[in-house]
């Protein structure tokens, strides 16, 4: 896996296994965001992008916590590898539950607006509760702290005065906020777990399914293209690993 050196802004590639510990960031797409390529030139132009920000960010968040590296989804993929790009996304789950810290960057979210006010608007919440693939980045790292557009903290996913307000904004159990691993995923039935990803939406097709391998424990090639079969082959894959027939509900 490729990780940003949060000091030097240099990439440097581990295996998974060897990766020393890193920050991650959470966020939705934009325009302007800034791929492996560009981040290894990194050029005037690419600084100019909007994403470079992000990622610029992300890095000064993770030197303040004394974390050397961070592992951001624009730049650390390099997506015209279809190899890689597969094995990223069924790596995903791991790569956010491996994260010394994951930083969740609500850019629509204004300085103004409270978690109370998230939670009586839960029905037109900021883009990042709506999309798909924010909702395993939501579940697997232990420790999400949230920033508003400012990039000012919010608090964290374990904070006694977030855990209630992010529960009803997302659907999701506290529990299972409070503890995203693999063991205590098992024991959510099938249907529950769709239902968490019910409201969300992603801009490929394709992506409503392969957003929720983590979610699901599963490891599938990734065939863009595909079209509503890539549902159709998640709930394939499922089935084949479990005597829970819930997720034909869906």
């Amino acid at each position: 896996m490729w990780l940003i050196n949060a000091a030097t802004l240099a990439l440097e590639f581990f295996l998974p296994e060897q990766a020393p510990p890193y920050a991650i960031l959470s966020h939705t797409w934009g325009d302007g965001e800034v791929g492996l390529a560009e981040f290894q030139r990194l050029d005037d132009q690419a600084k100019a992008k909007p994403g470079f920000s992000k990622i610029q960010k992300t890095c000064d968040l993770a030197r303040t916590g004394g974390i050397a590296h961070v592992w951001v989804d624009t730049c650390c993929i390099d997506k015209t590898s279809s190899a890689e790009l597969s094995e990223a996304i069924n790596s995903m789950y791991s790569y956010y539950s491996r994260a010394t810290v994951c930083y969740a960057y609500v850019n629509d979210w204004g300085p103004n607006t409270t978690w109370e006010d998230l939670d009586s608007a839960r029905d037109t919440p900021p883009r990042w509760f709506t999309r798909g693939w924010t909702l395993q980045e939501l579940i697997a790292p232990s420790n999400v702290r949230f920033y508003d557009s400012t990039w000012t903290f919010r608090g964290s996913k374990a904070d006694k005065g977030v855990l209630p307000h992010l529960s009803s904004i997302t659907a999701i159990n506290q529990n299972i906020l409070r503890d995203g691993s693999e063991d205590a995923l098992r024991g959510i039935c099938l249907a529950q777990r769709m239902s968490w990803a019910s409201r969300r939406e992603t801009t490929r097709t394709e992506d409503t399914a392969y957003c929720l391998l983590g979610i699901f424990q599963i490891n599938m090639p990734l065939l863009y293209g595909e079209g509503s079969r890539a549902f159709k082959r998640l709930q394939e894959e499922i089935i084949k690993n479990t005597t829970d027939l819930s997720i034909l509900a869906w």
